[in-house]
């Protein structure tokens, strides 16, 4: 009894390096089949190419014409007899006008004398050939004899015959024959290495980048604002360093980590910073790589990732934008058989590899919702890091990071800039930083500034000034009480924000002018109602100060009232904060870390109820707007006045021009509405001597003298002298 076969026996079927002559010769057979029937098919089709201008007519006609004269040469050979008429002939002008009849002089003209410069009839009697079959007619040779026609017969011998067969059918076969043996063999031994049918020149081989060792360039000294995240991948360069410390106790390190948050976080960016902190190497590959037009070639790509992988382990896989090839296999994906198989091989993949080789896979989407359920079960991707919008401290530690290799001026102020900057993510910083230093150039200066960075901080939210806008001075005053109505609301408002600038001077964004207001704290995810409600009054109070002062409306604030919109919708169906509903949800979030919306979960009934409710609550924050306007024209006409002058303004200037004091004293390019007094002046309060107890009347004054006043009392201080 014959024992099993070895795996390097050439007597396997599946090896690929085994004889060719022990497989079935059907598969021989089958190729000359296929590369016959593609000659044959090759050469009808030449022949069909080659017969397209060639008119086949009667015997009778070609008897006719050349007793009439009109034919020109024939070619006299033993199965067909092919000639050419001469120019003029009628046949010939009746053949050219039915053409042009079906498709038009031009075209005939294009058609026949694109390649020399004849006319129509001497090209086209050059061109067309007319076939007739052969019959028994003796007297044919003395008829064309005697008719002037010119013939021939070339002589063909059996070599020569031979030879044409040789070369028309049988080399075309043994070629293609030789070409179809060689792709067979290439792909069976694909087939038979894991490539799969995408072997075909490198088409399923995997095209993730490869960093050895540090080439990734990146550690966590590069990475900032995301702490928590870079905790818990400490954990996996700690295991790929010493992976025996978690074996010997029995502890299996999760095979994957999926990275999830919001486009700029730096996702990618912290990947690279684990295999650089590691010192392993590292795989990149984006989704959309795997995803082709053949199916199978992107399962083909995840077998050759994994297996490149595990030949280099301990390493790290990084895949990008995950959700790619991983969305839930559900009828909404449309029927895409190449991604289903794509995941189903990568879900095989994760299953097959041991992690104790250190072999760790990290995924980035920010799109976690639309995954399969299978990809995030325990024992594949059972681990989610959470790489949200940095904080206060994250934003400066960012812009610590961004700024090292940049030259900053002693005014520069990063704490200030982390403040102006809450909800930016890290790319939004290292794009704000860049375009500080490029100002910087332009101003012709070698050290960036403060300013710089704030300037750049509003390049990004409004563009670019707009220096060849022109507007009327009507315009210019409607514009102004417009972004004046949105610093006095906010001023007035209690938990507004405070204002920063006003500015009347057109940008590229689209806006003729605006009003921005900085937070003087680092303000969470966390909102009180009072603070979403001045939010609303704040965005509302250009529209107000249109309506109360220039007794009009403008399309100006259609973004004023969309971002309104949205916030008061929010509040009813998100917040709970509605008086119709309470606490109860109707929307759910789709979209988390990319707009953040949500879809509505209620009736269209309770749809139309919530539309009440959203406008319920925009008219009260609206009233409360109107209000402001009205209490304080006389301000807003002082401020609107100096704005006029200057074009921009600060909030500090604002509130000196409230207070009665000169604007020009007042220090700062971006001075708050809440700015703190310095810390060397002692503020008025400190003078105020409050007490409890009640103070007499003074003593009357006789003879000039004062009597003094009893102890423990404070004496009178001296008024003003009576002239």
């Amino acid at each position: 009894m014959a024992g099993p076969l070895k795996p390097d026996d050439p007597n396997r079927r599946d090896d690929p390096n085994g004889d060719d002559k022990k497989r079935s010769p059907l598969g021989f057979f089958s190729i000359v089949l296929w590369a016959v029937l593609l000659v044959f098919l090759l050469q009808t089709c030449r022949s069909t190419v080659e017969n397209a201008a060639v008119q086949v007519v009667d015997y009778s006609d070609f008897y006719a014409w050349v007793e009439a004269g009109y034919v020109d040469e024939v070619d006299i050979e033993s199965s067909v007899y092919t000639f050419t008429l001469k120019e003029g002939a009628p046949p010939l002008k009746e053949l050219l006008d039915k053409m042009a009849g079906s498709y038009g002089t031009g075209a005939l003209n294009s058609l026949f004398t694109q390649f020399d410069h004849q006319d129509l009839e001497t090209a086209a009697s050059s061109s067309f050939k007319f076939q007739v079959g052969p019959v028994n007619d003796p007297d044919l040779v003395q008829r064309l004899v005697d008719n002037g026609v010119r013939f021939h017969k070339d002589p063909v011998t059996e070599e020569q015959y031979m030879i044409s067969a040789i070369v028309s059918y049988v080399l075309p076969i043994v070629l293609m024959v030789v070409a179809m043996l060689f792709i067979y063999r290439y792909m069976f031994k694909k087939m038979g290495s894991g490539g799969g049918f995408g072997g075909i020149g490198g088409v399923g081989k995997s095209n993730a980048k490869v960093y050895v060792e540090k080439k990734t360039g990146v550690t966590f000294k590069d990475v900032a604002g995301q702490d928590e995240a870079k905790e818990s991948l400490e954990e996996i360069i700690d295991f790929l360093h010493n992976p025996g410390k978690y074996t010997e106790i029995g502890a299996k390190l999760p095979k994957g980590a999926l990275l999830v948050g919001p486009p700029g976080t730096g996702k990618t960016l912290l990947a690279k910073a684990v295999a650089g902190e590691a010192n392993v190497p590292f795989f990149s590959i984006s989704g959309s790589d795997f995803v082709e037009m053949f199916v199978g070639v992107g399962a083909s790509r995840v077998r050759d990732l994994f297996k490149e992988a595990s030949k280099m382990a301990p390493c790290i896989i990084f895949i990008d934008e995950i959700d790619t090839i991983g969305k839930s296999r559900d009828n909404r994906m449309g029927g895409n058989d190449e991604r289903e198989q794509t995941l189903n091989q990568l879900l095989a993949e994760l299953d097959g590899f041991d992690p104790g080789k250190g072999v760790i896979v990290l995924g980035a989407t920010n799109r976690p919702e639309v995954l399969d359920k299978a990809l995030l079960r325990p024992g594949r991707f059972d681990r989610r890091i959470t790489i949200d919008r940095p904080n206060l401290a994250g934003r400066l530690a960012t812009l610590q990071v961004h700024t090292r290799k940049i030259k900053l001026a002693e005014d520069v102020d990063l704490n200030k800039i982390a403040l102006a900057t809450a909800g930016c993510v890290g790319a939004d910083l290292a794009n704000l930083v860049n375009e500080a230093a490029l100002r910087a150039v332009r101003k012709g200066r070698r050290l960036v500034t403060q300013e710089d960075l704030l300037a750049s901080f509003e390049f990004v939210i409004a563009g670019s000034e707009k220096k060849n806008s022109v507007l009327t001075e009507f315009e210019r005053k409607l514009v102004a009480y417009h972004e004046v109505g949105h610093a006095m609301v906010a001023y007035k408002q209690k938990n507004a924000e405070p204002v920063q600038k006003i500015t009347i001077v057109p940008h590229t964004e689209g806006s003729l002018g605006y009003t921005l207001l900085m937070p003087e704290e680092d303000k969470t995810n966390l909102r009180t109602k009072e603070e979403l409600m001045a939010k609303i009054a704040v965005s509302m109070g250009g529209r107000a100060a249109e309506e109360v002062v220039m007794n009009t409306m403008t399309n100006g604030a259609s973004q004023d009232i969309q971002e309104a919109t949205n916030i008061a919708r929010n509040m009813v169906a998100m917040y709970g904060m509605s008086e119709e509903f309470g606490m109860m949800a109707l929307g759910s979030v789709r979209n988390q870390y990319l707009d953040g919306g949500y879809g509505l979960d209620c009736a269209q009934d309770t749809a139309a109820v919530m539309d009440k409710a959203v406008k319920a609550v925009l008219d009260v924050c609206y009233k409360d707007a109107v209000e402001v306007i009205k209490a304080n024209r006389e301000d807003m006409d002082k401020v609107v006045a100096y704005l006029l002058e200057k074009e921009t303004i600060t909030g500090g200037e604002m509130v000196a021009i409230i207070e009665g004091r000169d604007p020009a004293l007042v220090e700062g390019a971006y001075t708050s509405t809440k700015a703190k007094l310095p810390s060397d002046v002692e503020p008025p309060a400190r003078h105020i001597h409050i007490v409890d107890e009640p103070i007499p009347m003074p003593p009357h004054e006789e003879d000039g003298e004062e009597k003094p006043a009893p102890e423990g009392e404070p004496e009178k201080p001296e008024g003003p002298k009576e002239k």
